[in-house]
């Protein structure tokens, strides 16, 4: 082989050893949603495979009935999602990055892609085949 095929082979070895140690076992996961900050986004969605991010606010009233819900599929997706909760009037970067216009907004980002968004206060029912779609 050349210097070219090696670098590229040596590129792809490291790729793979990256993923390879991003793979967290179940018991790592959390099983409540973490609190997202500009600060912490890109950790959280670097060391977590499958992240949904509920974008809310504490005068939003749409976003209070939400909350329950993402506690509870948190603990029931515990393993396979991480969920978290950025609070929009303390982080703004974030929210821009992703032009957040309305909340609750709940973005779907998979190996560190946004894949898919919720926007709004939907039923529990229809917010669980949309999760369903990226675990199953």
């Amino acid at each position: 082989m050349g210097k070219k095929e090696d670098e590229e082979l040596e590129k792809l070895k490291k790729e793979k050893m990256k993923k390879i140690m991003k793979k967290k076992s179940k018991s790592e996961f959390p099983n409540h949603p973490l609190e997202v900050t500009d600060s912490n986004f890109q950790e959280i969605v670097e060391r977590y495979p499958l992240v949904v991010i509920d974008f809310w606010a504490g005068w939003c009233s749409a976003c209070k009935p939400m909350s329950p819900l993402i506690e509870r599929l948190a603990e029931k997706y515990a393993g396979e999602v991480v969920f978290g909760k950025l609070n929009i009037d303390k982080n703004s970067r974030v929210p821009n990055k992703f032009q957040v216009g309305s909340i609750p907004t709940f973005l779907f980002i998979k190996n560190e892609s946004p894949i898919d968004k919720v926007v709004g206060a939907v039923s529990p029912k229809i917010f669980e085949q949309k999760l369903r779609k990226y675990t199953d």
